[in-house]
């Protein structure tokens, strides 16, 4: 069985885009703070790619916003890709099955502290 489930926040607005068969994603990536501290006692995050797919993904599209808290349950995928210094990478995506959004509807993107993480840091 591949399953995951993963909690934090949006690193930027979600990004629509249709495919050429006409089925809607919505891609946005997730930083999820890791539980324990390094050596140096600094915080480590860990970023996820997630995809929603379909009337997920126009939902996702419609209420996610960056610094929002989300659950994802999903499953993981490998992919591969060329870097900018032309280096191969792979990353680990999720398609999302599920996804909670855990902000309040009240409050905005401001009353979820966002992941003390330079934008540079950020693979995506």
């Amino acid at each position: 069985m591949n399953k995951l489930v993963i909690i934090g926040n949006l690193t930027h607005d979600p990004e629509t885009r249709t495919t050429s068969a006409g089925v809607g994603v919505t891609s946005f990536t997730v930083a999820v703070d890791r539980r324990f501290k390094d050596a140096n006692g600094e915080k480590k995050t860990d970023f996820f790619r997630v995809s929603a797919w379909r009337q997920l993904g126009e939902v996702c599209a419609q209420y996610l916003a960056k610094g929002r808290k989300v659950a994802v349950v999903g499953e993981i995928q490998p992919r591969t890709y060329e870097a900018k210094d032309g280096t191969t990478k792979m990353s680990l995506d999720v398609q999302a099955d599920e996804v909670e959004f855990l902000t309040p509807k009240s409050q905005g993107a401001e009353a979820e502290p966002m992941a003390d993480v330079p934008a540079e840091d950020c693979p995506f």
